[in-house]
């Protein structure tokens, strides 16, 4: 019994990822949710499947991905309030569940989250990548207290597509130039 739940939650988490991966634009949101969607879109799936021609995994998991991926485009609509596509769908969420603890820890990272994902939006303007961190006085925004944690941060930002390139190094070479002896 326990090992069928712990599959279950295990199917509905990959599930629920690769449906926030099949929506462009960056959608953090907590594990918690990601599985609630996974699940939600399984559950959706396998009874219009088992409705429509009986019991074929095949197509219920077919299904239960595109319900996932329903279930995050609603998300994105009616909770974040962003477009699915165009220059703004790669901005940085301002709403949802976790997205100000999010905030803040790109914030203590040295990375402004309103300057995210602006590429295309003001190609004529240029865009200020980074933000100073915040000064030593603010408990925990002086990120030279764990560089480890706060480069892992920036590693995991750039891998998931939220840092390009260029924000990316320049964050990573300003959080180093702060570890440097004056």
């Amino acid at each position: 019994m326990l090992g069928t739940v712990v599959a279950a939650m295990f199917t509905a988490f990959i599930t629920g990822a690769l449906a926030r991966f099949a929506v462009p634009g960056p959608d953090p949101m907590p594990a918690w949710l990601t599985v609630a969607i996974g699940l939600g879109g399984s559950a959706i799936g396998y009874g219009i499947v088992y409705g429509l021609v009986g019991n074929d995994a095949s197509w219920a998991g077919i299904a239960s991905f595109i319900a996932a991926v329903c279930l995050v485009i609603a998300y994105r609509v009616f909770v974040q309030k962003r477009p699915l596509w165009g220059a703004a769908a790669y901005r940085f969420p301002e709403r949802g569940f976790g997205i100000e603890q999010y905030r803040e820890r790109l914030k203590r990272a040295g990375i402004d989250p309103d300057h995210i994902g602006l590429q295309g939006l003001r190609a004529t303007q240029p865009i200020p990548h980074v933000q100073p961190p915040l000064p030593p006085g603010v408990p925990g925004g002086d990120p030279t207290e764990n560089p480890a944690h706060y480069l892992g941060l920036l590693e995991e930002l750039h891998d998931s597509g939220v840092l390009d390139d260029e924000q990316y190094t320049e964050a990573r070479m300003r959080l180093l130039k702060s570890l440097r002896p004056s």
